[in-house]
């Protein structure tokens, strides 16, 4: 087995279920030294206990967890309630976390262990963007940056609107992008719409273990859809295997002037660019590494029917 990587989560956990299945998979990685997780948006507190929640659910309650940011940068926050924390009566979780700890402890983290720490981002970047901005070194601190964010159709591709994690906190985003963190890997829309499974499988897939909690929450989101995408999964995923995907260097620029919307992210090819970019993805086979992890009862490789 390859060695461990020291890992930190920041996630708006709680509104979209695929940062708990994302969570649920790092906790059960093998190579996953999972160092803590801080919360982002609307109602951070709620979110940190959903998510410690979800590390109960999988034997863990020494995972360290913080509150961060409540609101946007600039503009005004849409992310204000957390539906998924529906379940919470229902799953021992820890209740009291002090606000706004997420920047310091990340900064304190990431300095005590110089070039090693995966920074994993899978909801708006407003606690990453304050973070580089308080400690400017910290960038160049990192072992990696992988963000879950953005849309991006290729080299040289624009779509021309923006993703739900760039949208909520454009400025943010904007502050991250132009940091030339350390191998900034962006897993976007284009790859992450492709990993999608039908409301009937997910309920075949999602029991045993941790999975059983995944489940309870599947369903509250199953009240409204029939299906889950599995955005932040994907870049949990990639960080560990990161052939799953295919990928283009380059430059990220996030517009901030957008006619409709800001937040649009714009990639430009590049051999020395700072960002590498995700434009192709092995569908079956991310499925297959991703419940061949989290599945107790699995013994061969998992293909579901999507």
């Amino acid at each position: 087995m390859s060695d461990p990587i020291p890992l930190l989560l920041d996630t708006d956990i709680g509104t979209n279920i695929d940062d708990a299945l994302a969570l649920a998979y790092l906790l059960v990685q093998r190579r996953c030294e999972l160092l803590g997780i801080t919360t982002v948006t609307g109602a951070p507190d709620e979110r940190a206990r959903l998510a410690d929640a979800v590390c109960r659910a999988a034997g863990r309650d020494d995972v360290p967890i913080h509150a961060g940011a409540n609101v946007p940068r600039v503009i005004e926050p849409e992310q204000i309630t957390v539906p998924l924390a529906g379940v919470l009566p229902r799953w021992p979780h820890r209740r009291v976390f002090p606000a706004e700890t997420a920047v310091d402890f990340l900064r304190e983290t990431i300095r005590a262990r110089p070039g090693e720490i995966t920074l994993l981002a899978i909801g708006p970047l407003t606690n990453v963007a304050e973070l580089f901005e308080r400690d400017p070194e910290i960038p160049r601190l990192l072992g990696r940056l992988v963000t879950m964010g953005g849309v991006f159709d290729g080299p040289d591709g624009d779509l021309g609107s923006p993703e739900t994690n760039t949208r909520l906190d454009p400025h943010a985003t904007d502050v991250v992008f132009r940091a030339g963190a350390a191998g900034h890997t962006c897993i976007g829309l284009n790859v992450t719409s492709r990993c999608r499974l039908s409301r009937d499988t997910c309920r075949q897939r999602l029991r045993g273990g941790v999975l059983d909690c995944i489940a309870d929450m599947a369903e509250l989101w199953f009240a409204e859809r029939d299906a889950i995408t599995f955005h932040d999964p994907l870049a949990a995923a990639c960080v560990f295997v990161p052939d799953l995907c295919r990928y283009a260097g380059g430059r990220v620029d996030v517009r901030l002037d957008h006619a409709v919307v800001e937040g649009v992210t714009e990639f430009r090819a590049a051999s020395d660019g700072p960002h590498a970019v995700a434009i192709d993805v092995d569908v079956d086979r991310f499925f297959a590494h991703y419940f061949n992890e989290t599945s107790p009862a699995a013994t061969s490789p998992v293909w579901p029917t999507r």
